[in-house]
């Protein structure tokens, strides 16, 4: 399954790299309880962007693998400084360990997705800084508001 999703995101980020503008690649770490990462793409599409994200992570009660997709509508706060805002959908996968054994469960959620960026002049590197809230339809319907997240992506 993991082989299954790195090519999904890798045949999206080449796909919309080869017809867009403003495109931007790197990582996306958010805190919350234990760690996770995401390898984070952002394509540009006419007046907004796709930003897709392959994340997994680790937690006291198991691990999870997940892509996420938002488009997103950006905006300029003042110079280099900008805000984002999108809405998108998410798949993850998780594996609990318990003392009964492990156990492993799908999801799928819808997600929106807001936060500021800062792109620099003299380095084509874009910070980011933002939240994504998610309302959970499968396995069963929940809201999570989502952890703070901090992105750094090189600009192309």
């Amino acid at each position: 399954m993991k082989k299954v999703l790195v090519l999904l995101f890798a045949v999206a980020a080449f796909g919309f790299a080869a017809n867009a503008q403003n495109n931007a690649i790197g990582v996306r770490v958010g805190g919350g309880q234990g760690y996770n990462a995401e390898l984070s793409g952002q394509f540009g599409l006419g007046g907004g962007r796709l930003e897709v994200d392959l994340g997994w992570g680790h937690r006291d009660w198991g691990s999870d693998l997940s892509i996420t997709g938002a488009y997103q509508w950006t905006g300029t706060i003042v110079g280099n400084f900008g805000w984002y805002a999108g809405v998108g959908a998410h798949v993850g996968f998780w594996s609990y360990d318990h003392p009964a054994g492990s156990d492993t469960d799908f999801a799928l959620a819808l997600v929106g997705q807001g936060g500021v960026e800062y792109k620099f002049d003299a380095v084509p590197i874009q910070l980011s800084l933002d939240i994504r809230p998610r309302l959970y339809l499968i396995p069963d319907t929940d809201f999570h508001w989502g952890d703070i997240a901090f992105g750094i992506r090189y600009c192309f």
